[in-house]
Parts: C-alpha cells; sequence; structure tokens
C-alpha cells in the first residue's frame, strides 16, 4: 500500500525520453531509467503510455519494485498490465499485494478476471480478499485492511511491544494499534508513540484512548475519510454492526477516497461524465464520449431561452435596446447561480451543510444574491444610462437585483433538493443551474420591461 505521496508529475523531460526509450526499443536504457526513479514516478509514465509499451517497461522492474509500482496505478491501469501477464508472475505480483489493494483492483475488473485472480490466491488471501469484496460497493469495508495488530487490554507495554515485533511484519502499520477486550470488541487505541515512550511496566490500559472515532464497516468510504480528516487521525479502526474490529482505514486511503470524490463531482460540476485513468492515457473519443451527454442536455434546455425569447418577440420588437443588454444579464445571473451551486456543494460535501437546512440556506442565498445584485445594478445603471437611456438602465438595473437573488436561491436550493432525493448534488452541477437560470432570467428581464415601460 502506498504511504503519502509525493508529487505525481514528472518534468516533461522525463515523461518524454522514457516513452521514446521504450518506443525505441532501447530496453537497457528503460532498464536504468526505471532504476533511477521512485515508484510514483514510473507509475505515472507507465499510466501514459499504451497498454503494449506499458506491459513491456513493467516486465523490466524487478518483483519487489514492481509490486510497489503497481500498488501506485489507479485500477484501469493496473488492468492494463495485468492484461499482458499471463506467466507465473502475474500470480507473484496479486500474491504479495496488500488485501485491500488487490479487493481495490478487483472490484473493477471483468468478471472473468476477478475469477482467475481468486483461484490464485492462497487460502489466506483468498480469504481476506473474499471478505472485503463482500461488503457494499463504496463502503469503507472495502478500502480497509484487515491486516492488523490488535492489542489485549490487559498487556504490559512490554508484552504490547512484543506483539508488535511478532505480528507487526504482516500488518500494515502499527502506528495505531487498536485495543480489544475477550470477545475482540474494540475498546479504544493507543499510539505506537506510547508505547515507545512509557516504561515496560505501564499497562497498556493506562493509555488507551478510549471513545476513538471509529466506522463501521458498511459505513461510506468518504464519510469515514472526512471523519478522517476532521479528527486529525492517521488510522480509523472499522468495526462491525457489534462493534468487533474488523480492520483499520488507513490514511493513504482515505486521501484517495476524497481525491477520487472530488474529482468526481468537479467533472460533474463542469457538466462532464467522470472518467478513470490518467487524462494523458485517454483518447480524443474517450474524453469526447464523457462530456457528449452533458452538452446534449444541455443545448435542449437552453432551448427554453429561445422559446422565452420568441415569446417575447413582440416587446423586443417596440424597445429594440432591450436585446443589447441580454447576454450582460443572463451572463450576471448564470455566474450568481454557479456561485451558489458550487459552495451549497461544496458545503454538503465536508458536512458543513445538512439537507435538513434547506430553509435557511434558501434565506441565506436570497439575502447574498440580493446584495450582490444591489452591487451590480448600480454598475448597470452606468453602463445603462452611457449607452441607452435611463429608463432601460432602470429596467437593467432592476433585473440585475432580481436575477442575482433569484439565482442564488435556485444555486443554493437545488443541491440539497437533490441530496433529499437521494441524488448525488453534484449531478445538479453548475453548468444545469446556469442554463435553468438563464431561461428564467430572460422572464424576469421582460416581465420587469413591460412593467417599467408599459410595452
Amino acid at each position: 500500500m502506498p504511504q503519502s505521496r509525493p508529487s505525481r508529475e514528472p518534468s516533461t523531460e522525463i515523461a518524454e525520453s522514457a516513452q521514446h526509450l521504450v518506443k525505441d526499443h532501447r530496453l537497457d536504457a528503460v532498464q536504468e531509467w526505471l532504476e533511477a526513479h521512485p515508484p510514483h514516478v514510473i507509475a505515472d509514465e507507465l499510466a501514459r503510455m499504451d497498454a503494449v509499451d506499458a506491459g513491456v517497461a513493467f516486465r523490466l522492474l524487478h518483483k519487489d519494485r514492481a509490486l510497489a509500482v503497481f500498488e501506485e496505478l489507479e485500477p484501469v491501469h493496473q488492468q492494463q498490465i495485468l492484461e499482458g501477464l499471463r506467466d507465473r508472475s502475474f500470480l507473484d505480483l496479486i500474491e504479495d499485494m496488500d488485501p485491500d489493494d488487490r479487493a481495490r483492483m478487483l472490484r473493477e475488473a471483468p468478471a472473468k478476471v476477478a475469477k482467475r485472480v481468486l483461484a490464485g490466491l492462497s487460502s489466506h488471501e483468498r480469504r481476506m480478499t473474499s471478505a472485503l469484496l463482500g461488503y457494499p460497493e463504496g463502503s469503507v469495508g472495502r478500502y480497509m485492511t484487515p491486516e492488523v495488530v490488535a492489542l489485549p487490554q490487559d498487556l504490559t507495554v512490554e508484552q504490547a511491544l512484543h506483539t508488535v515485533r511478532t505480528k507487526g511484519a504482516d500488518a500494515e502499520t502499527v502506528y495505531t494499534l487498536p485495543v480489544v477486550d475477550s470477545g475482540k470488541r474494540l475498546t479504544g487505541i493507543v499510539e505506537l508513540r506510547e508505547l515507545v515512550l512509557n516504561p515496560p511496566a505501564t499497562m497498556v490500559s493506562t493509555l488507551v484512548v478510549t471513545e476513538p472515532a471509529s466506522a463501521y464497516a458498511t459505513d461510506s468510504a468518504e464519510s469515514a475519510a472526512r471523519l478522517m480528516r476532521e479528527t486529525n487521525a492517521l488510522n480509523l479502526p472499522v468495526v462491525d454492526s457489534e462493534d468487533r474490529l474488523v480492520g483499520l482505514f488507513t490514511i493513504d486511503d482515505a486521501v484517495e477516497v476524497i481525491e477520487a470524490a472530488d474529482t468526481e463531482d468537479v467533472a460533474r460540476q463542469a457538466g462532464a461524465a467522470p472518467w478513470a485513468g490518467h487524462y494523458m492515457a485517454a483518447s480524443v473519443w474517450q474524453l469526447a464520449r464523457y462530456r457528449a451527454l452533458w452538452l446534449s442536455l444541455l443545448l435542449i434546455a437552453a432551448t427554453l431561452t429561445v422559446g422565452v425569447t420568441q415569446a417575447f418577440e413582440a416587446t423586443l420588437e417596440q424597445v429594440a435596446a432591450l436585446a443589447l443588454f441580454i447576454p450582460m444579464l443572463i451572463g450576471a445571473g448564470g455566474n450568481a447561480g454557479a456561485q451558489a451551486a458550487t459552495a451549497c456543494v461544496r458545503a454538503l460535501a465536508v458536512g458543513e451543510v445538512r439537507s435538513s437546512d434547506l430553509l435557511k440556506v434558501i434565506w441565506r442565498e436570497c439575502r447574498v444574491g440580493l446584495v450582490l445584485g444591489s452591487l451590480l445594478a448600480a454598475l448597470g445603471l452606468v453602463v445603462g444610462t452611457v449607452f441607452v437611456s435611463a429608463t432601460i438602465a432602470l429596467v437593467v438595473g432592476i433585473t440585475l437585483i432580481l436575477i442575482c437573488g433569484w439565482a442564488a436561491t435556485i444555486g443554493g436550493t437545488m443541491p440539497l433538493l437533490a441530496k433529499r432525493l437521494r441524488i448525488d448534488p453534484a449531478v445538479v452541477s453548475a453548468p444545469m443551474v446556469t442554463t435553468l437560470v438563464d431561461a428564467t432570467g430572460l422572464i424576469i428581464y421582460f416581465l420587469t420591461a413591460k412593467a417599467v415601460l408599459g410595452v
């Protein structure tokens, strides 16, 4: 399992040299390059290559280094590497992986590959991997490590350290040591630092942090990861429904879970489907496919704007100057709505807002929008007066206040309503809010014009 990772972005010179060496079949030079760079850089480089070149380079790695590099790869790229391995090295690589990394890879693998991998594992490794795969998709049970050094609560520090030395080699981490009773129920945790710094005769029970932050194995991995961030925990004990210890959720997995969740949210907020894998390794058609559906839906939704404009065509014919300010008004409204939606999605993600806060958010965002609208209206009055007339400027000013208030309210409300309907709030993306605000903003504009100008 990779620990805290350095930057995964190699320099352009590094990236180009590795790919060119493989393309030119200079395998001795490729091997030298692999030996000269750390696993995270090699993994990034393999992710940039096509499947054939990546497989060639990966086969040149020594066994231990190959495992370190393999665990740095995303599952989609691990699949590419495994497709090129059909000999004993395939089974050795999978056998040596940590159970949680193995389960993470297999949950995204084709059924035939997963079945073949499980069949080739030793009984002990197969049992641990199958147990992890038995937890619900997206749960912390899928990400935890079952290889944990658990301490009975009646040990001395000397006995506890002996237990760590005896069993620690098979565990993924020994920095956080869960303490359990005779029924393996979690009673607390003790840090390795405390054992090292205290006298050998000290009872572990006097050093235990009782009621530590923990998660049930069926809890969301994302919520568990954010709990770790809030509590500054390096590792989070994971228990079953009867509070028996079943594993540890480690900080490196928590970081990956949050990164994946944030990446998905950013993609959806930008009006695109999230994709797995390295951006540079994705083809033009793959990237277009992920974006095409949302763009098509947004284009269809944008026909509302066309319909509104057509409905108020007579108003535009009487006061043609109104058309000059349409881009400015729908742009301001769309931006105000997008800002509110982004802020609300983020607040939901980090737990600052709950779906039960709907009315509070509506009241808050409405006021924020009106304040912003008033500021923009002052500018709009100046612009409208300079370019057209004071009367048109008044229409623009009033419209900006109303549109910004309405847009901020819609932008802040839609993610919470989506959450209540069990829809990912990020799906209610900024482009979707902007498109809706564009159509409704035009209605506000033309109705205001009719009221002020009497047309």
